[in-house]
């Protein structure tokens, strides 16, 4: 019930955080409505971790399992990585398909990237934009420079000169190590599995004929069989009759 609504918080939360970083000529009254959209979506957040907690038949389990939820509750400095709920969307996608495990993780590792490279480029956007020296200063070069970082190619040409910024490049730098290791590791499961099943469907098929093999031996033997108790019957010598006693 609560999966829509908070799919609908998260995209208001994008919409709070992104306007003030796109639109650097906006208004003080329009900035303070961002900041209390935000505090909103956290106290919604808030609250249905608070309910979820509530409801769930082992609390420690509950919390251990859902430890990002809970510093996004407790640490102030982590609601940007309230967009996390967005993944609530591929989820909801996932209940109307049919598909498999690797199919899952295929598509939770594309929604992960897309929200991770959206949310880096506007958090290196904030910190970068007014820094003296800046060299990320659009959000065409925050987005290009995220996309290169998180794919461990690192061209060189933009980077991060504040701290905050050099922050968001490591925790990049460790997101597209493992982004590659998941998607490398995916295909390599795809290749043997199919490598198996062709294995598998070669079996099937010879283990097929050998029945079928054996099924042709079996009759053939039942006819020998019956074809030589009918031989041994016509062959049986026939015994002479009695004669009659003497009067």
């Amino acid at each position: 019930m609560t999966e829509l609504p908070l799919v609908a918080a998260a995209l208001i939360f994008v919409a709070a955080y992104a306007w003030p970083i796109l639109d650097p000529g906006l208004s003080q009254t329009w900035r303070e409505l961002c900041e209390v959209l935000i505090v909103a979506v956290w106290v919604v957040f808030a609250a249905d971790y608070v309910t979820r907690l509530y409801l769930a038949p082992d609390r420690w389990r509950f919390v251990r399992e859902n430890l990002l939820d809970l510093l996004i509750v407790v640490l102030p400095m982590l609601r940007p990585l309230q967009l996390v709920r967005l993944l609530t969307v591929v989820s909801l996608l996932h209940r109307h398909m049919s598909v498999s495990l690797r199919g899952n993780v295929l598509i939770y590792t594309a929604g992960i990237t897309v929200i991770m490279l959206l949310m880096a480029s506007l958090s290196v956007l904030r910190a970068e934009q007014d820094a003296p020296g800046a060299n990320i200063t659009t959000l065409t070069d925050a987005f290009w420079w995220s996309l290169v970082t998180v794919s461990t190619v690192g061209y060189g040409d933009l980077y991060p000169v504040t701290g905050t910024g050099r922050l968001i490049a490591s925790f990049l730098f460790v997101m597209g190590i493992g982004l590659l290791g998941v998607i490398t590791g995916t295909l390599s499961t795809w290749f043997v599995q199919q490598v198996e099943d062709d294995s598998d469907k070669r079996e099937q098929k010879a283990d097929a004929h050998t029945q079928e093999q054996l099924r042709e031996l079996t009759e053939q033997v039942r006819a020998l069989r019956a074809q030589l108790g009918r031989t041994a019957e016509a062959a049986e010598p026939v015994p002479p009759d009695r004669p009659e006693p003497a009067p």
